[in-house]
């Protein structure tokens, strides 16, 4: 027993070893990336890292335990410190194994009761990013700051968020913030289902819970309304003529509302 529990320690110190970004040390200047997340939103780090952000980048795959395991945390990380709209930027980059499509499904199913951080499919380019990184175990968390630098290259072991505040540097205190993004609220009151609610915009279907609809609104997340209309109606069907992304769907009856998100792919 005590080999075979020796011989579990040792593999499993491995793989931590070889959680972290291999091809750069602590100090070098990182080699800039474009990406596109599953919601079609680009993504630059230079420009990120110019604007003074610190940014937190997590390599993963779909299905990765650790991965599912940790991913929670990291979006209450995010959820805690402004959604990207504050001093620090958090972006989930996978393995460039993973669509979109198994992408999302990944962070809806994992990613617990938290706004997610953007996420990169390798339909956006996530695989290059992994392998000028040289992340070879999953997850791998790591730290670049504002002088594009790599300050962390192996966030590890996890305990809960706070484990990623502990790798804040000397001096930077970044502000606790609410998200930007509106808040997604259900009542009791007013119940609907949208379908589907992954689309490419046309023919949406929304069938309300023995009520009637009064007014039907789109936002996107910078709160701009893309869609209204007033109706009277249990089921309808309608289309938006807006670009790849998330956005709120709010229903209004007489006495109150709710929202839901739908993509448009």
């Amino acid at each position: 027993m005590k080999k075979i529990t020796s011989l579990f320690l040792i593999l499993l110190f491995s793989i931590v070893t070889l959680a972290q970004t291999n091809n750069y040390n602590v100090g070098d200047v990182v080699d800039d990336f474009t990406v596109t997340d599953v919601y079609g939103i680009e993504h630059n780090l230079y420009e990120y890292a110019d604007a003074g952000k610190h940014i937190y980048l997590d390599f993963f795959y779909d299905t990765c335990g650790p991965c599912q395991t940790w991913q929670s945390t990291f979006s209450e990380f995010y959820d805690k410190y402004g959604c990207n709209d504050g001093d620090l930027v958090m972006i989930s980059i996978n393995n460039g194994t993973d669509s979109d499509e198994e992408v999302l499904l990944y962070g809806e199913t994992y990613g617990g009761p938290f706004n997610l951080p953007p996420a990169v499919s390798a339909d956006g380019g996530s695989g290059s990013v992994n392998t000028n990184f040289g992340v070879s175990a999953f997850p791998t968390f790591c730290l670049i700051g504002p002088d594009r630098t790599l300050l962390n290259r192996d966030i590890w072991p996890l305990t809960d968020i706070t484990t990623f505040e502990a790798t804040f540097p000397n001096g930077v205190e970044p502000e606790v913030m609410e998200c930007t993004i509106l808040e997604v609220t259900e009542t009791q009151n007013v119940e609907f289902t949208i379908v589907p609610s992954v689309s490419n915009g046309k023919n949406i279907s929304l069938v309300m819970d023995h009520q009637s609809a009064s007014l039907i609104q789109v936002f996107d997340l910078t709160g701009r309304e893309v869609y209204s209309q007033n109706v009277n109606t249990n089921n309808m069907v309608f289309s938006l003529n807006v670009s790849s992304g998330t956005y709120l769907v709010k229903v209004t009856n007489e006495t109150s509302s709710a929202t839901k998100k739908i993509i448009i792919r």
